[in-house]
């Protein structure tokens, strides 16, 4: 099993990549308060099927580029407007 993710393309600026944000909720160590946290993940997006806002599913894939690593599953939601 490939790792999974899901979150909001920020960007689609490059040709054949979309950037995605994933959030996730992190609990401090001392006080236990809920923190967001944020990775940004470079994917690969073979149709120029994803829109800057939409939500997306990435998979894990073989080393594509430098900084690219995942590719674009499926579009999960798009975004309004």
């Amino acid at each position: 099993m490939r790792k999974q993710r899901m979150g909001r393309v920020i960007s689609t600026s490059m040709s054949k990549t979309v950037v995605v944000v994933v959030e996730r909720l992190v609990e401090a160590p001392l006080y236990h308060k809920r923190q967001r946290r944020r990775t940004k993940y470079y994917a690969h997006d073979e149709t120029h099927q994803a829109r800057v806002g939409d939500v997306v599913r990435i998979e894990e894939t073989r080393p594509l580029s430098k900084l690219k690593r995942w590719r674009l599953l499926e579009v999960v939601r798009r975004a309004e407007g």
